[in-house]
């Protein structure tokens, strides 16, 4: 563009035009089409597996079914040996409440409705909890009961005191930016140390420590660890400056970075942080997939690189006399920008230097200095090399991974709790969460007294009592699943699908069974 730009400056407009046309009109359509059609065979291939799991379930229940008046089902026994066998992991207490998802109260049986549901029961996470009276609560009853401690647990537990601790810690980084030089300033980071403290205390107090520092609780373990560390580190400090010992700037650097790293904690306390944070953590399993045919691309055409740009272009330090050393090696660089930019390091030579030259190809850095640099030492047709990476990763597979991306955000934003999910919480909010452990020869559902020597051991609140059941948070779903159930959620809970034989040709233009029939158990 410069050099036209230079001659007449009205040329200008073709270079904007096109770069508009070009970037941010057809590329923003080719991602458009390529999210499109990225959708629609994930949703094919999402609802064969639907279409399979029911498939499989409908011929299990056919396998054990047993008539109970005119209709078939599944005996309260066989349902239980079956769970047992097929999730040996979960405890019985778990089993009991999927049965009672499963089935009516007052029968001793489950229906074909809901045993074909059974994958999806366990396929939902629930976390099993215990209550525990508090080592304080032991310790010390009366005191740990009396008004004034009730008070201090009930000011813990309201939101309003993780908001006031979201403000210390705004402020705080306000303190960060300003001039540590500052006697106030720098006095203040001790106080700011000891709000930190003080609020790790009245959790621990509040909490049960063995609940608080469960494995479960990233976010508890975290600013404990800033806290502790930062404490350390400002200590440290403080003592070396006292001593004239303080020569480098290396511990106040700890310090700044351990409390920079506390701004964190803010973002699981705004819902939209936190959605990009659930995000982030959904994708992580399917990056790895994703890394590795990145990985294999690369490979691929770094290989292809090196048979064909090997020892074109080399590298020569700043006082070397070989010559051509300011050209790379090679006479036909002489005068180009390739040479004058010293893009000498960027070659084909060794499978490391192939893949930096090729990660600076996919973010487009230089991408027409690169081309034409390895023209020049071979010839120009080398440059369609550097075309086929372009269209291969730079619009294809990054336009792919863009879409996915987008997929996931989607899902974080609109899905919301299925109906099993639902049925689960209803049925655990109807037994008050109070659930025995262990076997239960009658079947029934047993409350537990806590007490110091009778300890259930897990989480749980001054006045609840026995086992507890929660839906494990959205953050510990991968995205796979999430995508799996808001695709499935689309077909009737009726329908079973085509033959097995069927299911496996769907093809992405194939529509759902426009009236499908659940077909009877006979």
């Amino acid at each position: 563009m410069m050099p036209a730009y230079d001659y007449n400056g009205w040329f200008s407009i073709f270079f904007i035009a096109y770069i508009i046309l070009n970037t941010y009109i057809f590329m923003s359509v080719f991602l458009a089409v390529v999210y499109n059609n990225y959708r629609k065979h994930l949703k094919n291939e999402i609802r064969k597996l639907a279409y399979m799991k029911r498939r499989k379930m409908v011929d299990a229940f056919n396998a054990l079914k047993v008539q109970e008046g005119s209709d078939f089902v599944i005996s309260e026994t066989t349902w239980l040996k079956l769970v047992k066998l097929v999730a040996p992991d979960i405890s019985n207490s778990h089993r009991q409440l999927l049965l009672r998802v499963s089935k009516e109260d007052y029968q001793r049986h489950v229906g074909k409705e809901a045993f074909i549901r059974l994958a999806d029961l366990l396929n939902i996470q629930v976390i099993t909890m215990k209550a525990r009276m508090h080592p304080f609560e032991c310790w010390m009853p009366h005191l740990y009961r009396c008004a004034a401690s009730r008070f201090i647990r009930k000011v813990v537990l309201h939101k309003g005191f993780v908001y006031a601790f979201d403000v210390v810690i705004v402020v705080n980084a306000i303190f960060i930016a300003l001039d540590d030089k500052n006697p106030l300033i720098s006095n203040a980071e001790w106080v700011f140390l000891s709000l930190y403290v003080i609020e790790i205390l009245l959790k621990l107090y509040t909490y049960d420590p063995r609940s608080f520092f469960a494995k479960s609780q990233f976010w508890n373990w975290f600013d404990t660890f800033i806290i502790i560390a930062a404490l350390i580190a400002t200590s440290v400090n403080t003592a070396l400056k006292s001593a004239s010992l303080y020569k480098s700037q290396e511990i106040l650097d700890i310090v700044f970075i351990l409390r920079v790293l506390r701004l964190i904690r803010i973002i699981d306390s705004i819902q939209r942080f936190r959605v990009i944070m659930n995000t982030l953590i959904n994708i992580l399993p399917t990056m790895l997939t994703f890394c590795g045919l990145i990985l294999t691309i690369y490979y691929v055409f770094a290989i292809i690189g090196m048979e064909i740009f090997k020892n074109k272009i080399k590298f020569f330090p700043e006082d070397s006399s070989e010559p051509y050393a300011q050209e790379c090696g090679a006479e036909a660089l002489r005068g180009s920008s390739f040479a004058k930019n010293k893009y000498c390091k960027n070659n084909f030579n060794n499978l490391g230097s192939a893949f930096v030259v090729l990660v600076e190809l996919t973010v487009v850095n230089q991408w027409h200095v690169l081309a034409t640099g390895f023209a020049l030492v071979t010839h120009q047709a080398a440059k369609l090399y550097f075309i086929a990476f372009h269209v291969v990763v730079v619009i294809m597979i990054i336009n792919i991974f863009v879409a996915f991306i987008l997929e996931a955000f989607f899902v974080e934003y609109s899905l919301e709790k299925s109906e099993v999910e639902t049925a689960i919480e209803k049925k655990i909010q109807e037994l008050g969460m109070a659930v025995q452990e262990g076997d239960i020869p009658t079947g029934k559902l047993v409350d537990n007294m806590d007490n110091c020597e009778n300890d259930l051991g897990g989480f749980g609140e001054e006045n609840q009592k026995g086992l507890m059941f929660q839906i494990a948070s959205k953050r510990y779903r991968t995205v796979d699943a999430l995508l799996q159930r808001m695709f499935e959620a689309e077909i009737p809970p009726e329908d079973e699908g085509p033959p097995m034989e069927d299911i496996m040709n769907l093809s992405p233009s194939d529509l759902y069974i426009e009236n499908p029939t659940f077909n009877s158990a006979a």
